[in-house]
């Protein structure tokens, strides 16, 4: 019988063609196997449906083309595109600029960097062969995955920062991504944090881009938390309505370590953020949470894998989905528990509210326990706002839209709390009060 071979797609085939162009103008790194993994990519070609971890968000379906990569903005362009952006604006912190997914050093605090902590642009990590770049790539489970190694044979722009042992970064780092432009593009950048031991470090990560441009940003960043450091991450989603929006967090924790991670979205026609957590070191923990809202036309994939491989490990991951129209929400989550992750006690949890009838949640959460003596659990809701608490408040004079926002709002709290910096707290907050007033 003759083997079955599917055909290219015009985005896979024009991806290809791009690759050839664009692997001439990129930096080479001896740590950096941009080939390989596009030679992956290429074998795997793009996830369907008939891929189970992408059963619900078909990206061959979906990419009729492949945008071709971004140049670099002019000095004009980028500062009005910077001087537009709105996430996290108003927090005092330590900003590291990205226009179409190349930095824009002359919009960065590159000279003002927090004691402790070295930042180095990756074109010049890479010229250098920095040793650092042998940390890149953190869990073995993300290396499998399409999309992340099509963000490594395209990698155009990005960081490296190391946190160095003891240092407790008071001020965040927010690294800001924003697109422009009226054609469609793509970006690829690659992010790399290293916490040494005992370090703590915050953060904040936007996304932005312009409305009616049909642009392909696949940004990716990789973390490495030592022993007994800490990661706070806050992260918004604000990208242009006709994106189609990849990202990839991947981190290696180390013993007593703790990362804290909380990804808000409300922009893209389609977005997937996958989120790979391996647990390397005994008594790690980590907090991961999720608020998405959608309206008329979007879907939004929250993919969460974590992987237990040391005694003793905590994780708690809840995901809040609103969902207004037609949209479609996924949640894809599983718990690995190895054998040697004793003590292991993980608990996951994905709650939707649909706000009308015409909107769609997909959930599956899964456990693989190969241990004996573990605590581990996962749950899954969907439904409408409760009637009885939308009466209580009409009757107390609240139109229903109004009645409706107070409901929403309780609802993705419980989300948000997890986020210890007050200030990206509350600009998460206002994230969602923006999006229910122009519901509204």
């Amino acid at each position: 019988m003759a083997d079955v071979t599917n055909l290219r797609t015009p985005a896979e085939s024009g991806l290809s063609k791009l690759f050839e162009v664009a692997r001439m103008k990129f930096p080479t790194g001896v740590s950096i196997a941009r080939e390989e993994a596009f030679r992956y990519f290429e074998a795997m070609g793009l996830p369907s449906r008939r891929v189970e971890a992408f059963k619900y968000t078909d990206l061959r379906a979906a990419l009729k083309e492949a945008a071709p990569p971004a140049d670099a903005p002019a000095a004009a362009t980028a500062r009005e595109a910077i001087g537009a952006a709105k996430g996290f604006a108003g927090i005092e912190a330590v900003r590291l600029a990205f226009v179409n997914g190349h930095l824009v050093a002359e919009a960065s605090d590159l000279g003002h960097v927090p004691q402790g902590v070295t930042v180095t642009p990756l074109n010049e990590a890479l010229a250098a062969n920095d040793p650092l770049l042998a940390s890149l790539a953190p869990v073995a489970q993300s290396r499998e995955n399409p999309i992340y190694q099509l963000n490594a044979a395209f990698m155009a722009d990005g960081l490296l920062v190391r946190v160095a042992a003891g240092a407790k970064v008071a001020a965040p780092l927010h690294l800001r991504f924003v697109g422009t432009g009226a054609e469609a593009f793509s970006t690829a950048t690659r992010v790399l944090v290293v916490l040494e031991a005992d370090a703590e470090l915050m953060v904040l990560e936007s996304h932005e881009g312009p409305d009616g441009v049909a642009y392909q940003p696949n940004d990716a960043l990789d973390v490495v938390i030592g022993d007994r450091a800490r990661f706070h991450h806050s992260r918004l989603n604000g990208e242009g309505r006709e994106a189609i929006a990849l990202s990839t967090i991947s981190a290696r924790l180390g013993a007593g370590s703790h990362i804290e991670t909380v990804n808000v979205v409300t922009g893209a026609v389609l977005s997937r953020h996958q989120i790979y957590l391996h647990f390397a070191g005994e008594d790690a923990t980590a907090t991961v949470n999720g608020a998405t809202m959608l309206g008329d036309g979007q879907l939004a994939d929250s993919t969460l894998l974590a992987d237990h491989a040391a005694v003793g490990g905590v994780s708690r991951e809840l995901f809040k989905t609103v969902i207004d129209g037609d949209a479609t929400g996924v949640f894809q989550g599983k718990i690995i528990v190895e054998q040697i992750a004793q003590k292991t006690d993980g608990k996951m949890k994905s709650d939707c509210l649909l706000l009308k009838d015409e909107g769609q949640m997909m959930n599956k959460p899964e456990l693989e326990i190969f241990a004996d003596d573990v605590a581990c659990g996962h749950g899954a809701t969907c439904g409408a706002p409760d009637a009885d608490l939308l009466f209580y408040l009409m009757a107390r004079g609240l139109p229903r839209p109004e009645a409706e926002s107070l409901l929403v709002q309780a609802f993705l709290g419980e989300a948000l709390e997890s986020v210890t910096h007050a200030g990206a707290r509350e600009a998460m907050i206002g994230t969602v009060e923006t999006w229910l007033a122009e519901r509204s």
